[in-house]
């Protein structure tokens, strides 16, 4: 018998490479939820905020965390500025960009 190489379905015109779904990337490790603050083309930056323990003072106060994320081609046109999305760790795919777009929550005019 002869083995069969199983191949992607590619979607909607997604070539990408770096892509979670029809690409080489494997998600793994730590999940995110934040918002988009800046939209690139092939990246976004999240922001979302956190509580941190000062010892000194006993006291919790608010931290914000920026992170830049890949933004694969088939997610392209449904993600904008002020929505809501989930992005996983994966390998280094650049100097900064360490996570990839899992989904997205919510769209940013709804309440």
């Amino acid at each position: 018998m002869e083995k069969v190489k199983e191949e992607k379905v590619v979607g909607a015109g997604c070539d990408d490479e770096k892509c979670h779904i029809h690409g080489k990337i494997k998600a793994r490790g730590r999940i995110f939820e934040g918002t988009v603050t800046k939209k690139h083309p092939t990246r976004i930056v999240i922001e979302f905020e956190r509580m941190i323990y000062q010892k000194k003072y006993e006291r919790y106060f608010r931290s914000k965390t920026k992170i830049h994320a890949h933004l694969p081609k088939c997610m392209e046109n449904e993600i904008r500025v002020g929505d809501l999305i989930w992005i996983q760790e994966c390998r280094p795919l650049s100097k900064i960009i360490h996570f990839v777009v899992i989904k997205k929550i919510k769209s940013g005019d709804e309440k």
